[in-house]
């Protein structure tokens, strides 16, 4: 009974791709999330502050400042080293999720995105 009164988990999407950003919006608005945008990285920290996420989806080619240096800015930060941070993004190569990891992701999921697994890629940050 106490689940239900809880607000709903709050996830950052960062993506400059408005089609990226929809996709993962549609796939997870049905779950009970709250989900908040940010269209690049100078975006995306300021949303951080304003909005306080559980969670942040961070794509990693964005505009201004990439998905690697906002999550070193934010990994560095005592307020928000905490909110955990999972790329979702098209760099697939070799040591691409390593970089990421080491960036300070704590979970890494390729493009395109598997609109079947995404929310149980994610749940177990949100629990």
């Amino acid at each position: 009974m106490e689940e239900q009164n809880k607000p709903p988990k709050k996830i950052l999407v960062v993506d400059d791709n408005l089609d990226s950003r929809e996709l993962v919006i549609k796939i997870l608005k049905n779950k009970g999330l709250q989900l908040v945008e940010a269209v690049d990285g100078e975006d995306a920290l300021e949303k951080v502050t304003t909005e306080r996420p559980d969670l942040i989806l961070m794509d990693i080619s964005l505009p201004k400042i990439d998905g690697y240096e906002v999550t070193r800015r934010l990994k560095s930060d005592q307020n928000f080293a905490a909110i955990p941070i999972i790329a979702l993004t098209a760099h697939a190569m070799k040591g691409d999720r390593e970089k990421a990891l080491a960036a300070g992701c704590e979970g890494y999921i390729t493009k395109p995105i598997n609109i079947h697994d995404l929310y149980d890629r994610i749940k177990p940050f949100l629990d």
